[in-house]
């Protein structure tokens, strides 16, 4: 399990919930027809195909960002509203609501992620619905990933726990998708074409090269990247 993923796991109180969101953090297989699908590893899948976290490692990112969001929303609650909030309920929702996503991926030859023969039959969200039940999970945490699409998605939250979840993953997958756009932008701007599978940090440091040094700074964020890239490969 990835330590950052870990650390998150252990912050739920409640020992039979936290074995359970354990051992489908360690093995996220599902099973139809007699076949397992497995899709790729969680440390290296993206969390999107193109809006957001489109790139190797966003899996992790979005997860460990959205709970964060979620964590500093109960605070909130507790603290400022003087509120109630299971944040077991939360902390289990928001570390298996995306669970599956990997399972629809796959990688193609040139790099690009595309969905996989599973994806055509059963996106994500159903896909681990219908796991959390079969697995026994405690129906608010089922709420809590069923809900976390808003209105969107098969049901609204109807709980303090899956309206932060949803809130919180809608944050992020905007924050980092409008970075990303922008970056993109800003390249496409400075130096006439994109730069292929564009990472969060790299996206960050554009934007922010953009505000402290202009378009000239753009140019140079660019290319560094590029340097980067072509070190890591060699």
């Amino acid at each position: 399990m990835h330590p950052k993923i870990k650390k998150l796991v252990e912050k739920i109180r409640d020992r039979k919930l936290r074995k359970k969101v354990v051992d489908l953090l360690e093995n996220p297989t599902f099973e139809a027809n007699g076949k397992t699908y497995s899709g790729l590893p969680l440390d290296v899948s993206p969390a999107g195909l193109s809006h957001h976290h489109c790139y190797p490692g966003g899996y992790i990112e979005h997860v460990v960002s959205t709970a964060n969001i979620a964590l500093t929303m109960c605070d909130s609650v507790e603290k400022v509203y003087h509120g109630k909030v299971n944040r077991d309920f939360v902390l289990a929702g928001v570390l298996l609501h995306d669970i599956f996503k990997p399972a629809t991926y796959t990688i193609n030859e040139n790099g690009s992620y595309s969905s996989t023969h599973l994806a055509d039959y059963m996106d994500h969200l159903s896909l681990v619905i219908s796991e959390l039940v079969r697995r026994g999970f405690p129906l608010e945490v089922v709420h809590v990933v069923a809900a976390h699409h808003g209105d969107y998605g098969p049901i609204r939250p109807h709980t303090v726990e899956a309206l932060i979840c949803h809130l919180a993953d809608l944050a992020d997958s905007r924050l980092n998708g409008e970075v990303l756009n922008a970056a993109a932008y800003l390249t496409r701007k400075a130096v006439g074409e994109e730069l292929p599978m564009l990472t969060s940090k790299e996206a960050f440091e554009i934007v922010h090269s953009k505000a402290v040094e202009g378009w000239k700074g753009v140019e140079k964020t660019v290319e560094k990247i590029k340097k980067r890239r072509k070190t890591r490969k060699s």
